[in-house]
């Protein structure tokens, strides 16, 4: 009897594992197959205006982030939404404006399906940002600024060969990970189109707010 009673709860073991590996299955499904339909299942003709980082680099959790008041920001919390991310100097010259303008606007672009997008600024120096610039950033909906060593920064997001840091956009996922670089000379009509296929084929698991 202590024989078939062990067999017996050997086989509810498995069989509960299993179906635990199931339920994990179901709920990862919806995101991996959003994944695979943009990034693999790509119909002929079809061309991104940004470029996709392949794989995709998962945001260091260890990434030294503070705000403008010098408090320490858990990277971790920016997972959760959308992020279009621009990268410059605290004193923000005349094309860090123009990108800061142009992510604004790209989000508003998306229509109703803004609500899913954060936009952060990245501060790579300890330049102090202009007490008109912090009013504008603060406007609703308010860009997420945050000083990180360009160091720090440059071993999760990278530019494209020529260019500096500072001279694109990034998407980042909603789970934390860079997927996707604008060009330089950023036309804004066209990467829209490039952000509302993720945002359409992320909509199946993707919500607004964290």
């Amino acid at each position: 009897m202590p024989r078939l009673d062990l067999q017996a709860a050997t086989r509810r073991t498995a069989r509960g594992r299993w179906q635990l590996l199931l339920v994990v299955l179901a709920c990862a499904a919806p995101v991996l197959a959003s994944y695979f339909a943009y990034y693999v299942i790509r119909p002929e003709g079809r061309s991104n205006y940004a470029a996709l980082i392949e794989p995709a680099r998962e945001l260091p959790a260890a990434l030294p982030l503070r705000n403008l008041d010098g408090h320490a920001i858990d990277a971790r919390a920016l997972r959760g939404q959308w992020l279009l991310v621009a990268v410059g100097s605290g004193d923000c010259d005349g094309d860090c404006e123009k990108r800061l303008y142009a992510q604004r606007q790209l989000r508003e672009m998306t229509g109703r399906e803004r609500e899913r997008i954060d936009k952060v600024w990245f501060v790579i120096d300890d330049a102090p940002v202009k007490p008109e610039l912090r009013n504008a950033l603060a406007a609703a909906p308010a860009t997420q600024v945050l000083r990180v060593p360009a160091a720090e920064l440059a071993a999760w997001l990278t530019p494209a060969p020529g260019e500096s840091l500072a001279s694109h956009l990034y998407l980042v996922d909603p789970m934390g990970r860079w997927m996707m670089r604008t060009p330089a000379a950023l036309e804004p009509a066209k990467f829209k189109r490039d952000l509302e296929r993720v945002l359409r084929a992320s909509a199946s698991w993707d919500t607004a707010g964290r």
